[in-house]
């Protein structure tokens, strides 16, 4: 339940900052440009609290329904205009401060994203090196000659220093229409190889079941014994009753050597009886629990609520790496890291559209929600990462030529500009419509999606 209310805060701060940094991107360029702004809207529908402010006597809103915002500027086609008003009208303005307008709430959401990668940066981006623990048979990365132990340096040249880089290379590289990747890597002998990764026309990287599980590796983990740390009160394992300092001997009769084996068993048998030997106090009990079934990255998993005991902190801090640059450094860093999410995520959703990557990929609020509990809990660094990613995906989606997001405002500008006058009511109307069915078509997906990572 704390993990739900916390998955539920985490969306509304996020969904709340990034739909106020958009909207106020129209504002502060619209009251630039010598518009009368009338409202700027948080949220849809009933309003939860407002005020006006300002000689413009501008409401805001904080609206009940948190899945975006507006700003309502002063508009003849929206309703009559007093004529002493007529020269601060939206639609008054020429072809090139509306365009600086509508284009402002993308902009501020790419600076936005900036900004985050900026403090990030500054701060240090904690991480894990990025080592192989397990190569599947057979698979691309196999062929490839990746081995056990491998540590990924480079991909296609770009330096990799921890997991999340050396997954947004994998990525990178597999969007490529290239047939072919290079992957630079360090065995345990510290000799250092450039291996060619061969994809075939079929491979879909970014399909069902993960990016890493379909290129054929597994991340290194540590080997630590199967010793209780603490456990989540409530949870399976404290009613089952696990105590903090237990070892798991065995499953079922089955040995048990190692953390990892031992999350893995559980992790296999959501909802299953399992009996469990551990040792307590050198003393040998029987007990048996039944994992809780829960869904984890579109599957159903069995968890206990347990923590391990770190009895060799040393083995997994040779592991971590943090990513750190100066104040300087990190502007064009943050610049950097801001392009190549943005152009990323057009990339995946042009390969959505022609079928090279799962529409399984799309998110809705549900996951989104997950997404951003899961970063809070981790700590501020992760979740200010979690904003970014998904400020640019707002500022990419909002720029798509769809008629009723501000990509399809800018494309019937462009055309104003060639053809010389407004695109007519008729045409807004039709586009408005095509623009609706395409939106609510990709919501339905989005949260279809959802529902099956929730309930398989």
């Amino acid at each position: 339940m704390n993990g739900i209310l916390l998955s539920i805060a985490a969306f509304i701060v996020a969904i709340g900052v990034l739909v106020t940094v958009h909207e106020f991107g129209h504002f502060w360029v619209a009251r630039k440009m010598g518009v009368k702004v009338l409202r700027f809207s948080v949220g849809f529908g009933r309003p939860l609290w407002q005020k006006t402010i300002g000689v413009d006597k501008t409401e805001l809103v904080i609206a009940a329904i948190p899945l975006g915002g507006y700003v309502k500027m002063l508009d003849e086609r929206e309703g009559e205009v007093a004529t002493n008003e007529l020269d601060r009208a939206f639609n008054r303005k020429s072809l090139g401060a509306r365009f600086a307008i509508v284009l402002a709430g993308p902009v501020f959401n790419f600076l936005f994203a900036i900004m985050a990668y900026w403090v990030m940066f500054v701060s240090g981006v904690p991480g894990v090196r990025p080592v192989i623990g397990e190569v599947v048979p057979s698979s691309y990365a196999a062929q490839a000659g990746f081995v056990a132990g491998d540590e990924i340096l480079a991909v296609n040249g770009k330096p990799t220093p921890s997991w999340e880089t050396a997954i947004l290379g994998l990525l990178d590289a597999g969007l490529d229409e290239q047939a072919a990747f290079t992957v630079t890597v360090r065995n345990r002998s510290g000799n250092e190889a450039g291996l060619k990764v061969r994809l075939d026309e079929s491979a879909r990287l970014l399909g069902k079941g993960g990016l890493l599980d379909n290129f054929g590796i597994k991340p290194w983990r540590p080997s630590w014994p199967a010793v209780i740390d603490r456990l989540v009160a409530g949870s399976p394992g404290e009613q089952a009753g696990l105590q903090a300092g237990d070892r798991v001997v065995s499953a079922n009769e089955r040995s048990i050597d190692s953390w990892s084996q031992w999350v893995d068993y559980v992790r296999s048998r959501p909802g299953e009886r399992i009996p469990v030997t551990v040792e307590r106090d050198s003393a040998l009990l029987d007990l048996v629990i039944v994992p809780e079934a829960v869904r984890d990255d579109g599957e159903t998993v069995g968890r206990i609520g347990a923590y391990v005991r770190l009895s060799d902190a040393e083995q997994h801090d040779t592991m971590r790496v943090v990513v750190r640059h100066g104040l300087v450094a990190a502007a064009p860093a943050a610049v950097g890291k801001t392009w190549e999410m943005s152009t990323l995520t057009l990339r995946t959703l042009w390969k959505m559209v022609t079928g090279k990557v799962s529409i399984e990929n799309l998110s809705g609020p549900i996951s989104i929600a997950q997404y951003a509990g899961h970063s809070a809990a981790i700590g501020l660094t992760s979740f200010l990462g979690f904003l970014a990613i998904v400020s640019i995906s707002l500022g990419v989606l909002n720029l798509l030529p769809v008629p009723i997001l501000d990509g399809g405002h800018l494309l019937y500008y462009v055309i104003e500009f060639f053809k010389g006058s407004p695109v007519s009511e008729t045409a807004q109307l039709i586009g408005q419509r095509i623009g609706i069915f395409l939106l609510l078509a990709l919501m339905s997906l989005a949260f279809y999606n959802d529902l099956a990572r929730l309930f398989g």
